[in-house]
């Protein structure tokens, strides 16, 4: 099992700007999905970015412009630079790891490993 550690979360007023971090035991450079995930209190997980071995990215669509993911190869770290924030963005968000495919695929059940997640507040 793959251990993923977020951290980063916290509170901002809208308008605001946070930077998530996930850290990695182990991953593959040559294969895999990496991607974050957030889950709104009594709602479903809902994917917001993704990126592969490449560095192929893809966005939900209400956050293209505003949200930025990225990765470190060297220190198995994968990030989720986010801006102009806005309340709907507030959620638990989660990073993943598919280690199984060449591609990413945006279910949920797909994903493998995930991390403990941290806690993104937006304010009015």
């Amino acid at each position: 099992q793959v251990q993923l550690v977020e951290s980063g979360g916290g509170s901002v007023q809208a308008g605001g700007s946070l930077r998530l971090s996930c850290a990695f035991s182990e991953w593959s450079y040559t294969r895999g999905c990496m991607g974050w995930f957030r889950q709104p209190a009594g709602k479903d997980r809902e994917g917001v970015a993704t990126i592969d071995s490449a560095g192929k990215t893809e966005y939900l669509k209400s956050v293209e412009g505003r949200f930025t993911i990225s990765k470190d190869n060297d220190k198995k770290s994968l990030y989720l630079q986010m801006n102009s924030l806005k309340p709907e963005d507030t959620a638990m968000y989660y990073c993943a790891y598919d280690r199984s495919r060449g591609y990413c695929a945006w279910s949920v059940a797909v994903f493998g490993d995930w991390g403990q997640g941290t806690q993104v507040t937006v304010s009015s």
